[in-house]
């Protein structure tokens, strides 16, 4: 199993960027997937969920600013931030979980700056 986020970067404050996680040896479809972050001294957080029948929610902290969504023919989520603010400033990560087993991937560093 392995799950590859990309995307982040470096960005201006009320920039975007989108990040994606490529998905391989999981049964993508009936995966409920997440993206978490992580932010410097901070706990790892839940940014948003989107189940296998495409339900979604998000944390309070990213709605209307942030929009998951799933390409289940290529096996890919997505995070589109919009909007960015320097508490966005973290380590995302995504997750899979299929059945009883959860997946994380490496995450990838988005940094906002003012």
């Amino acid at each position: 199993v392995q799950l590859q986020a990309s995307g982040g970067g470096l960005v201006q404050a009320g920039g975007s960027l989108r990040l994606t996680c490529a998905a391989s040896g999981i049964i993508f479809t009936e995966s409920a997937l997440n993206w978490y972050r992580q932010g410097p001294g901070k706990q790892r957080e839940l940014v948003a969920t989107i189940t296998s029948g495409g339900s979604i929610n998000y944390a309070d902290s990213v709605k209307g600013r942030f929009t998951i969504s799933r390409n289940n023919a290529e096996n890919t989520m997505y995070l589109q931030m919009n909007n960015l603010k320097r508490e966005d400033t973290a380590v995302y990560y995504c997750r899979a979980t299929e059945g009883f087993q959860q997946y994380w991937g490496l995450g990838t560093q988005v940094t906002v700056s003012s």
